[in-house]
């Protein structure tokens, strides 16, 4: 069976799409810092250390507890419950920033009855979060890093995914901001995009004759925000 349509593009009916810095912007280096002042470090060592740490807790290796107190303890410093608290919250709210264009993209998607997932590595506290927003509605399927014990790009993943929505990989698109992540997607045979921004996303997809693009590119103030943003792997 043909995996093309008559116009020789892809058939794609199903989207998956990554949560931070498609979904979500990511954090800015002040929202970062306040963390790293808690643990009296500069950014760019705090910055080091969550870009080490991040698989084993997405995964679901730890706990919130014991991943906090492990930065402190690999910066020689002291957190209590009240700080550690503060941190988890932190977190959340940092990540919790939607694009509305891209919610508004994944809600046509929706309503035209494409299937869509979301795969993202995620800690149990955002993924808490994100389970009980109103957006969530319009994913048929959820892949979290944390539930499954899995996290991009191990092919698993992928792979749970894709029977979660019951389709075969040559049918799937999947966004994601990280290459190392699409080209793992791409090895298994799925049809990816690497997201940089709402403007690039919208010409991919076009250049895909994909019916249902997003309706309103990146602005340039959004594109300026974009470029100050730091770069990490949900």
């Amino acid at each position: 069976m043909s995996t093309n349509r008559q116009d020789g593009h892809p058939k794609i009916t199903a989207v998956i799409l990554d949560y931070g810095q498609v979904l979500a912007r990511c954090p800015t280096v002040p929202e970062f810092e306040r963390m790293a002042k808690m643990f009296k470090v500069s950014f760019e060592t705090f910055y080091q250390l969550w870009e080490e740490s991040r698989g084993p807790y997405d995964r679901g290796d730890f706990t919130a507890d014991e991943y906090w107190l492990q930065l402190a303890k690999q910066t020689n410093s002291a957190l209590d419950a009240n700080q550690i608290e503060i941190l988890r919250q932190a977190e959340v709210e940092i990540w919790a920033h939607t694009n509305p264009d891209m919610m508004s993209w994944v809600s046509q998607l929706h309503a035209a009855e494409i299937k869509t997932g979301l795969l993202t590595n995620m800690p149990w506290d955002l993924v808490k979060y994100v389970q009980n927003c109103a957006w969530m509605d319009h994913f048929v399927f959820r892949t979290f890093s944390a539930e499954v014990r899995l996290i991009k790009p191990d092919p698993r993943i992928y792979e749970h995914t894709l029977r979660g929505l019951g389709v075969a990989a040559q049918e799937a698109l999947f966004v994601d901001d990280r290459e190392v992540n699409i080209n793992a997607a791409r090895a298994l045979g799925i049809h990816s995009i690497l997201f940089q921004s709402i403007g690039q996303l919208r010409k991919e997809l076009e250049a895909l004759n994909f019916p249902i693009v997003p309706s309103v590119a990146e602005s340039p103030a959004e594109t300026e925000t974009r470029k100050q943003e730091i770069k990490f792997q949900l």
